[in-house]
């Protein structure tokens, strides 16, 4: 009787090693589409999915591309990963409800989805900033810095949700003060620096007092401090989202960009890599949707800000 209570265990301890293995398995093989590699920000993004995806494989392969704010190239990237036999998508998704189609036709090919930086309708999870606060607390230091009251643009950008949520942020910020006065809040400066000068350009032209513009992110505000420049228009607030180093430059030099709240794009890559493995083996995410708070970063704070490229 014991011998067959021995064999038995011993069958059962066969069978269940390859299932503890698969249980196991490491990423292999990583797709990401981004909606813009011209964006620092998102270049960033792809080293921090690199890095995890290698230091828990070593031999993994990462493929980052640029989807350029288009859905149908975004379409057919997640196609062209799904061809090339990847098992975790990482998607910042240019749409988040149009992208779902192409998320659910990668899961059942068996592949995890990660949402990066905006949601993603059918992701198995999405790791972003917690834009909402983002856009709070960059918008409130521009009321303490007006004193309550004063003319502002809010610059706004592509309407994926990461951008929504933060104009959102602010107007909620704005609201709470009668004496601010928002003169736009619906202009797409593209998310680039060069259409954040355009759009910036175009309101100083059109508005003969501006206090304050919060820009949805860095290279907006960049811009939008040349175009002030350009057309020698002083004593504006300037503020934004992402923490980016060019901002961090800025914020250390003679402009009138005054803070940014700051984004941990590797952070998020990293954190997005982690689930992708767990959902790989079987194991649910405790949260569908991870929100990483944001800092502001200020011309009084940046010396002590470690940003992007800190070690971590």
């Amino acid at each position: 009787m014991r011998k067959h209570l021995i064999a038995l265990a011993a069958i059962a301890a066969a069978l269940s090693a390859p299932l503890a293995q698969a249980q196991n398995k490491p990423v292999k093989n990583v797709g990401i589409t981004l909606g813009s590699l011209g964006n620092p920000f998102f270049v960033t993004l792809a080293k921090g999915a690199e890095a995890k995806a290698k230091q828990l494989n070593p031999a993994a392969k990462v493929t980052a591309l640029s989807a350029d704010y288009d859905l149908n190239k975004q379409f057919s990237q997640i196609d062209g990963f799904i061809a090339s036999g990847v098992d975790l998508i990482l998607v910042n998704a240019v749409d988040a409800k149009a992208i779902e189609p192409a998320i659910n036709k990668a899961k059942k090919a068996g592949i995890a989805v990660v949402g990066v930086d905006v949601a993603a309708n059918g992701a198995d999870a999405a790791v972003q900033t917690n834009n909402v606060q983002a856009g709070e607390i960059a918008c409130q230091y521009i009321v303490e810095k007006l004193g309550g009251k004063g003319n502002v643009i809010i610059q706004n950008g592509p309407q994926v949700s990461a951008v929504i949520d933060r104009v959102n942020g602010c107007k909620s910020v704005f609201k709470k003060s009668p004496d601010i006065k928002v003169l736009s809040d619906d202009q797409d400066a593209k998310g680039s620096r060069e259409g954040g000068l355009n759009v910036m350009q175009n309101h100083l032209t059109r508005f003969p007092k501006v206090d304050a513009v919060f820009a949805i992110n860095d290279p907006q505000a960049i811009g939008a401090d040349l175009a002030a420049r350009q057309l020698n228009r002083k004593n504006i607030v300037i503020t934004s989202v992402d923490g980016a180093p060019d901002i961090e430059a800025a914020l250390k030099a003679d402009n009138q960009i005054q803070a940014s709240a700051s984004q941990d794009p590797y952070m998020i890559a990293q954190k997005a890599v982690e689930i992708g493995q767990d959902v790989l083996n079987g194991k649910k995410p405790a949260q569908t949707m991870v929100l990483l708070p944001s800092v502001l970063v200020t011309r009084a704070t940046v010396k002590d800000y470690k940003g992007w490229s800190s070690p971590r």
